[in-house]
Formats: structure tokens, C-alpha cells, sequence
């Protein structure tokens, strides 16, 4: 049986995967800043509360839905939900991931599968299913998170590295599929971050690593959020199976 609509709105409605901290949060405040409802997910509710008080606190219009991106169903079921809550679904933002990293010797079959199935497959169900929806509406905007692991490989990250070079294959053929559907589909490649991933990197590290990016400092999750705002927007309907590279110059 099909659940009725509950709330049609005129906002474009957007899904931002792993929204709960670092590039996922920054991409859901700017998002909702920008005027879009926001549906925000990730495994736990509790854990999405301070990215939906602060959307909030300045006006902005953001719902909570938790989703363990591992659960294929659930997944497919979250996707169909909100665009039957909202008679609509314009942009979807596939920002979710995990890391399992350890040189390949020591990779396991569990690790790899566990990274593959969160970083690529996941988002394999997740775009199938926006896919019809927003060609009801006439327009799209699929977004998926990359990394610069996935252009250039990093040691120690077989699985992660491999899950994101897979996402710009994948993106693409949805660019060409899609695309006189009114829908696009890019990726943004992020570089080195600060996020809490690279906070408890020691000095050293960092030292090095910054001498490889010529701006000579790590990127700002807002400034991710930044290059996804526009990439979504009504705006970019001729930027489509694109890579975009915020990494400061490191892969140039």
C-alpha cells in the first residue's frame, strides 16, 4: 500500500548523505543557507542533532532521517520515502563513506567488501532509485563525494581508493544516460580536509604533506560545500560528468 504525501513543498529538496559532521555537515548548512529543504542522514539520529539546530537556528528548512548506509533496503526505502513524503526529489549528494585502511598484504576480504559496499555500492542504490523521481520532476542534480585517492591511488587505501575511481565511472555513465533528462551528475573530489580524520594527524605528517599542495594549507569543509552548491544548482545544467578537484593544486 502506498503512504499518502504528507508535505508537498516548493523548495527544492535535497538528501546529503553522512551529514552529521565535517564535509557532510558543511554541504547540509550551505545547501539549506541556499534555500533547499535539506534531508539529513546518517546512522543515527543523535548523531545528526547539532548539524539540524544549527539549519535551524538561521531559518533554515532541514528534516532528519537516520540510515545506515550498509543496509541496501533501507537505503532504497529512504530514497522513495522522501521523495513520496515531498512529491519531489532534485538533488541528491552522496557524501557517506568509511575507511578501512592497511597495506594490501594485509587487506582482508571483509575490509575490502565492507568499503566497496559503503563507498560505491551504496550509492549505486541510491542514485537508481533518485533517478526516477527527479525524471518526474525534470530535473536532477546527483552529486558523489570523491577523493583524490581515487584519482591518483594512496598507499595503504587498495579499498577506498578503488570504491572512488569505481564513483567516477559510474558518474559518468549516469551523466550520459541522464543527461536529456534534466539530469546531471559530477563528482567533487576533495583533497586533504580539516576534518577530524586529519586533526589527529601528528606534525610531521602534516609537515609533509603540505609541502606537496601549493596554497600550503588543508581545505575547509565549507569550501567543498561551496563547489557542491554551485555543481547543484539551477545554474549548472551544462556541467555535467565532470570531476571536480578541490585539493589546492596537489594533483594538478
Amino acid at each position: 500500500m502506498r503512504r499518502g504525501r504528507s508535505r508537498v513543498i516548493e523548495k527544492r529538496v535535497a538528501i546529503v548523505t553522512g551529514a552529521s559532521r565535517g564535509i557532510g555537515r558543511a554541504i547540509a548548512e550551505r545547501l539549506a543557507k541556499d534555500g533547499r529543504h535539506v534531508v539529513l542522514v546518517a546512522r543515527s539520529a543523535d548523531g545528526l542533532a547539532a548539524t539540524e539546530t544549527a539549519i535551524k537556528a538561521v531559518g533554515g528548512s532541514c528534516e532528519v532521517r537516520p540510515c545506515d548506509m550498509a543496509d541496501f533496503t533501507a537505503v532504497q526505502a529512504l530514497i522513495e520515502g522522501v521523495a513520496e513524503t515531498h512529491g519531489r526529489l532534485d538533488i541528491l549528494v552522496n557524501n557517506a563513506g568509511i575507511t578501512r585502511d592497511t597495506l594490501l598484504l594485509r587487506m582482508t576480504d571483509e575490509q575490502w567488501d565492507e568499503v566497496l559496499n559503503v563507498n560505491l555500492r551504496s550509492i549505486f542504490v541510491a542514485c537508481r532509485a533518485a533517478i526516477r523521481p527527479m525524471m518526474r520532476g525534470k530535473f536532477g542534480r546527483i552529486v558523489n563525494i570523491g577523493s583524490v585517492s581515487g584519482l591518483s591511488g594512496n598507499s595503504g587505501q587498495a579499498n577506498y581508493a578503488a570504491a572512488k575511481a569505481g564513483l567516477v565511472g559510474f558518474t559518468k555513465t549516469i551523466a550520459k544516460e541522464m543527461g536529456a533528462k534534466g539530469i546531471t551528475a559530477n563528482v567533487v573530489a576533495p583533497g586533504f580536509i580539516e576534518t577530524d580524520m586529519t586533526h589527529v594527524l601528528g606534525d610531521a605528517v602534516k609537515t609533509a604533506f603540505l609541502q606537496n599542495i601549493p596554497v600550503r594549507r588543508l581545505g575547509k569543509p565549507e569550501e567543498i560545500a561551496a563547489a557542491v552548491a554551485y555543481v547543484s544548482s539551477d545554474e549548472a545544467g551544462f556541467l555535467t560528468s565532470q570531476t571536480i578537484v578541490v585539493d589546492g593544486g596537489m594533483t594538478s
